[in-house]
């Protein structure tokens, strides 16, 4: 047996110490489970969320929570000790953000030999059945990871980042919009991408795949491209319409045409931290495309559809105009 379990990212090596006592092999009546969830400075809505989790219903399993506070200034880690003394907090030091944050928590995860780990968000609020459906597909489906059926909280039937797809001339990964939950198969359905709100992994898929490669996606879409990769390496991605999770919406930038030119130079060429930044945008497709050639393909149309909307907006804006005679 190894003493240590190893888990490679470029340039950093976990080395995570294996318990003698404990033992891979899975127990047959309980499933020990741990959640995962990085926070930064939103004690409110972290607080919301462990309310939430405090009231699932957790027969024949075995539940752990782990926080990764990166650095928060607001005292969410203190509110967590003093509301919730049985979960486990990780502290970081305010730079270590989503990726980061995720793979931290995993790897405090992984020192308990759970059979599950969920890595979650704290802005969404769990429905109390929503633990048991993902395992019980995930027992019912080897070589799958889970995903949760993602709605929004402020329209509790619409569906929020469920279902995306490859399309190369479209610039990339789709996803269906304004469908509700009565839109979705009733039983577990496969997907080609998933957000990762909420998602359950076989232990023995990190462990094949590794962690989320916080070097190339700090700040967003690395929780996309880590499943993606697990995809490819023969994992299935699954969702599971009857495990419902309420989630915060997105709060989508600013138009870059409701920009000044100056500020459109800087997102593009030299803000990583927005989301339009092209650097960000073409690593996110060439890491998580089906293939290198529909990666190189789909930044191109994007690149197109980047320059088609200003002239779409010019030529609106002149129909627009009134007539000088």
């Amino acid at each position: 047996m190894k003493n240590k379990w190893e888990i490679k990212l470029p340039g950093k090596t976990y080395f995570l110490k294996q318990h003698p006592e404990m033992s891979l092999e899975k127990s047959k009546t309980l499933k020990k489970v741990e959640l995962v969830i990085p926070v930064y400075n939103r004690r409110e809505t972290t607080l919301q969320a462990l309310r939430s989790l405090s009231r699932i219903a957790d027969t024949n399993l075995n539940v752990h929570i782990i926080v990764v506070d990166d650095g928060s200034t607001d005292g969410t880690g203190e509110a967590i000790r003093r509301d919730f003394p049985e979960v486990q907090i990780v502290e970081g030091d305010g730079t270590l953000h989503y990726a980061a944050g995720t793979n931290r928590g995993i790897a405090a995860a992984l020192e308990r030999q759970p059979d599950y780990i969920v890595t979650m968000n704290d802005d969404a609020i769990y429905h109390e059945q929503f633990l048991q459906r993902l395992v019980k597909t995930a027992e019912a489906n080897p070589r799958s990871v889970i995903g949760a059926l993602l709605l929004l909280w402020t329209e509790p039937h619409k569906v929020f980042q469920v279902g995306y797809e490859w399309k190369t001339t479209a610039g990339g990964w789709l996803q269906k919009e304004n469908l509700t939950a009565f839109d979705y198969p009733q039983e577990p359905f496969e997907v080609e991408g998933m957000a990762g709100n909420c998602l359950l992994f076989p232990v023995e898929a990190i462990l094949e795949c590794g962690l989320l490669d916080e070097k190339k996606f700090p700040h967003g879409w690395g929780d996309f491209q880590y499943v993606v990769r697990m995809k490819k390496m023969g994992w299935q991605l699954l969702i599971e319409p009857k495990a419902l999770v309420w989630c915060e919406p997105n709060t989508d930038p600013k138009p870059l045409h409701q920009l000044t030119k100056t500020e459109v130079l800087r997102i593009l060429f030299r803000n990583r931290r927005h989301p339009l930044n092209l650097q960000r945008q073409f690593i996110m497709r060439w890491e998580s495309a089906p293939t290198k050639r529909q990666a190189f393909l789909g930044f191109l149309a994007y690149l197109l559809s980047l320059t088609a909307k200003p002239l779409k907006l010019n030529a609106k804006n002149k129909l627009k105009a009134p007539i000088k005679f």
